[in-house]
């Protein structure tokens, strides 16, 4: 039976733990890219300290303490031995690790994973370590089998892609029921040395999804997970089997679509990018809360395969990324935090061991079946049932009785024995099989009861159904009727019939303010329609009023008095508060914030003509407006 054996302390008897060792690389200054010659916004102080501006108080610095630090001038032989090294044993002993690279877009994350061939990075590293282990403890074991394999995969706008086998569709991420991560259908390909991964990772790693920006010519367009998974078995008992596996993630950079300018596509897979590693930074504050509260694994395919890495039961690395220039700042103070936050993280590692139970040559179990007569019973009953059978039905053996056949009588009784029990069996069986066919039967005739049941149930339906349809149709043989059409006029609707008024005098348009004063009875909104009338009645001497809608009503009223209400609607609009927009005709809430809004930003109106810039203001309601407010001033 296999189990799972965890790492224990000899002392206290809990899981050992393992917090998440957190480094953080400095990128070289880039004179070329920094307009502005304003300098580097961080420093390092010492192997683990670094300061960054306070960006509320240029005069001030605010100072982190990580396990690493590595600054510009840090090769990549240091960043592998200092952080990456003294975690690989581990996974020859059948526990896990991870190495992630973390950081804003254009801070070397992918320079940092995988390299040059000049320089190479962690990843080449890491695996030609792994084999340098293996090859050691082959030479110092000689009773352990080491077998080791990759799978390469990418997630890419939230869809998980095998690198290996670049025509996959997205694959399903997995539980089992050790709460160990699987991606079934992903490619694991069997190495033998460090040339073999070479020939098989460096085609892959071309199938990434990359772009270019306006922040890197380069860039990761998707998060990039290399597995690697040492399997140690045991050659002789207990089989005992240890399987570790090696993680090396590079994610795909934070970016602000202000400053790379992403669109289309790019804008899509910036907004998946930055939405998992919001997640992962959701990860982070929950598992520092604690409390035994959700932590969002599931919310994102990354945070989902990271699950082991952040919480769970391996040894972590975090390497976070960070750009000196200062168009970097805040993305490099957000990853400082972020890197902060995950340095308290403690993980829960085990050894995953499974002991092989032992197995029969198919020889000797054969052998043994054929002893037994194939009954399948277990040795020792069938030993003790072979010893009943001696006692009761072998008969005595005589003393002057050779060997050969007393062994000759035990075996006859064992084989009756045997033959006794089988022919029980069968006769169970034939009992047990008569019996299923007796109630399959009873099944068959009481489902063909309910069957005839419905049937005749539909027949009456049926019967009730046609009965009422010909009592339908009995009714309705005798012919429609008809209605018949009056021959009588019908009487016309009374209309309103509306007098003009009559006004015995005609007086010039300087006096109407004066003659046109409406009843105080009146309500507002009648005011101003009399009013309207009666002036336009009396320029015209009576005649009928014009149209509220009429192209030429300035044409009838004095300009000297037009030009003032003009002048006076201007200032209104130009000096008047909130409650005087309001106060105009036409202008409400809305139209009077916009009016104050565009006076701060663009100034003071010139003309009237101004007025329609505003959104929402067509040369209609600008006409009605004007027509409005004129009338209403006239009227005061």
């Amino acid at each position: 039976m296999a189990q799972r054996v965890a790492v224990n302390d000899g002392a206290s008897g809990s899981k050992r733990t393992s917090r998440v060792r957190v480094a953080v690389r400095l990128r070289p200054y880039m004179d070329k890219q920094d307009e502005k010659g304003e300098g580097p916004c961080v420093r390092g102080l010492d192997p683990q300290k670094l300061e960054i501006i306070n960006w509320r108080n240029a005069t001030e610095t605010l100072q982190y303490q990580f396990d690493v630090f590595h600054g510009e001038q840090t090769t990549q032989q240091e960043v592998f031995l200092t952080s990456v090294k003294p975690t690989l044993p581990l996974v020859l002993n059948g526990q896990n690790a991870s190495v992630f690279a973390y950081g804003p877009t254009g801070a070397g994350k992918t320079h940092t994973m995988l390299g040059s061939q000049e320089q190479p990075g962690i990843i080449p590293r890491a695996v030609k370590e792994v084999f340098k282990l293996v090859e050691a403890q082959k030479k110092e074991q000689d009773g352990w089998e080491y077998s080791v394999g990759m799978s390469y995969l990418e997630i890419y706008n939230e869809k998980v892609l095998d690198l290996l086998s670049p025509g996959s569709q997205d694959l399903p991420i997995r539980e089992d029921k050790d709460r160990n991560i699987l991606i079934p259908g992903l490619t694991h390909t069997p190495l033998s040395s460090f040339s073999d991964f070479d020939t098989h990772f460096v085609p892959a790693s071309l199938n990434r999804t990359t772009a270019s920006t306006k922040l890197n010519q380069r860039s990761s367009r998707s998060h990039a997970i290399l597995l690697i998974k040492v399997v140690k078995s045991q050659r002789g008992p207990p089989h005992r089997q240890q399987t570790g596996k090696l993680y090396l993630v590079d994610l795909a950079g934070s970016e602000d679509n202000r400053r790379t300018g992403n669109q289309g596509i790019r804008l899509k897979e910036s907004g998946a990018i930055n939405l998992s590693l919001f997640t992962l930074s959701k990860v982070v504050d929950a598992l520092n809360a604690g409390a035994g509260g959700r932590v969002p694994y599931r919310d994102s395919k990354l945070t989902r395969l990271l699950q082991d890495s952040l919480g769970g039961s391996a040894h972590s690395v975090m390497i976070t990324n960070i750009a000196p220039e200062y168009r970097y700042y805040f993305d490099t103070f957000s990853a400082l935090n972020s890197a902060a936050k995950s340095k308290q993280i403690v993980n829960r590692p085990f050894v995953r061991e499974t002991v092989l139970a032992p197995t029969i040559a198919p020889g000797k179990r054969a052998r043994e079946e054929r002893e037994a007569g194939g009954s399948g019973e277990p040795q020792n009953k069938r030993s003790k049932e072979g010893k009943r059978a001696e006692q009761s039905s072998s008969p005595p053996v005589h003393p002057q009785s050779s060997p050969d056949s007393s062994v000759l009588d035990r075996l006859m009784a064992l084989e009756k024995m045997m033959m006794g029990s089988a022919e029980r069996e069968r006769l169970n069986l034939l009992k047990t099989v008569a019996q299923s066919r007796k109630e399959i039967q009873m099944l068959k005739e009481k489902q063909k009861e309910l069957e005839d049941k419905a049937n005749m149930f539909n027949k009456q339906n049926e019967t009730t159904e046609k009965e009422a349809k010909d009592a339908l149709l009995f009714k309705t043989d005798l012919p429609p009727l008809h209605r018949k059409q009056s021959t009588a006029a019908k009487p016309r609707k009374q209309q309103a019939v509306v007098t003009p008024l009559q006004v015995s005098q005609v007086l010039p348009l300087q006096q109407c303010a004066v003659v046109c004063k409406p009843s105080q009875i009146l309500d507002k909104k009648k005011k101003k329609r009399v009013q309207t009338e009666v002036c336009e009645g009396k320029e015209n001497g009576g005649a009928d009023p014009p149209s509220a809608d009429g192209v030429n009503w300035e044409s009838h009223l004095d300009s000297a008095l037009l030009e003032q209400s003009r002048k006076k609607i201007l200032q209104t609009l130009n000096s008047g508060s909130l409650k005087d927009l309001k106060s105009l005709q036409l202008i409400g809430d809305k139209k009077a914030k916009l009016i104050m809004g565009w006076r701060e930003i663009h100034g003071d109106f010139t003309q009237l003509e101004d007025l329609r810039k505003l959104e929402g203001i067509t040369a209609k309601r600008f006409s009605s407006f004007i027509k409005a407010n004129i009338l209403s001033s006239m009227g005061k």
